[in-house]
């Protein structure tokens, strides 16, 4: 099978490669043509998975890796409070599968027609097994939520119980046996995100920074902390706790995960007091865990309130 007929059979055919709003032209010429709307800016971000790294090497659940590697681009603008757009999909497969792809492009359509996003372009190659997929999102001028405006004062917020899609890498990888309710709601935590498009777009000129969890909670606020040149706290008494988590793993390990493990996706942000009200109301799955202080880095509390020190705050590449 052939580039253009790989491409045409498996991904240009698809109901998200059709047109839409915002989407001037698709797949079929050299480049696709987007149309924000006047007043609005272009949210931009790539995202590359690679097997053996990213994912198992090789992949028993094609679907799950189409629907994993769309939600992980697509987090990163609802971390900037943008509406979704567009994608692109460049794939390096060491093989053309046909039951394996139809798979993977099932995944994919899925994902990206509960994010809204549309295929818009890509490329395929030969090569080990990678992904790379950039979206598109738009935003109104000024209105994008950046890692840098905390300040001191402000509430430390998350939008959900953290450490989910790292307690479903022992079953991912095939360390542990697969089974029950809380194994199969953590499985699906890990191969399909959920991305907060919503909560971003309601933090829009209410919170003050924000990123999505990708690398680990303590890791991330660290982001915050640097571009902000402010100093988070998080209060671990305040965490939201996994119910699936604390069937499967002894409490120190939630910890351990809650605070370290990535791929959550879950949107972290500072927020005025004033607006926690307010977030309660429309995010009762958003909690308040910690706050912004002056200073620098990334503090963590234990239940007794004392500073506690982590032997591992993320997942890093290098």
């Amino acid at each position: 099978m052939g580039e253009f007929e790989l491409i045409r059979r498996y991904f240009a055919a698809a109901p998200c490669a059709r047109g839409g709003p915002g989407v001037a032209l698709g797949i079929g010429d050299d480049c696709a043509l987007l149309a924000p709307a006047p007043g609005e800016q272009l949210a931009v971000s790539t995202d590359t998975l690679t097997a053996g790294v990213h994912f198992p090497d090789p992949c028993p659940d094609a679907f799950g890796l189409g629907q994993r590697a769309l939600a992980v681009s697509a987090s990163d603008l609802a971390a900037m409070g943008a509406a979704p757009l567009g994608f692109t999909l460049a794939l390096t497969l060491p093989s053309v599968e046909p039951a394996w792809l139809e798979g993977l492009a099932a995944g994919l359509a899925q994902m990206a027609e509960q994010c809204e996003l549309r295929l818009v372009g890509g490329d395929t190659t030969r090569g080990p097994l990678s992904l790379t997929l950039t979206v598109f999102g738009r935003v109104p001028a000024g209105q994008a939520l950046l890692r840098s405006g905390a300040r001191p004062g402000d509430l430390l917020c998350l939008g959900g119980a953290p450490g989910e899609a790292g307690g479903a890498l022992p079953f991912v990888l095939g360390q542990r046996a697969p089974e029950g309710d809380a194994c199969r709601h953590l499985l699906a935590r890990y191969w399909a995100p959920q991305p907060q498009f919503d909560l971003g777009l309601w933090l829009r000129g209410r919170a003050t920074a924000a990123q999505d969890v990708s690398d680990g909670l303590v890791a991330d606020c660290g982001h915050i902390a640097a571009a902000s040149g402010v100093r988070l706290v998080v209060e671990t008494a305040r965490l939201p706790v996994s119910s699936a988590l604390a069937e499967l793993f002894p409490a120190d390990e939630v910890l351990r995960l809650a605070l370290g493990a990535g791929d959550d996706y879950l949107l972290v942000f500072t927020l005025p007091p004033e607006q926690a009200p307010a977030l309660a109301v429309a995010w009762p799955q958003a909690q308040v865990i910690g706050r912004v202080e002056a200073g620098s880095g990334v503090a963590v509390l234990a239940a007794d309130g004392q500073p506690m020190t982590l032997a591992q705050t993320g997942f890093q590449h290098f």
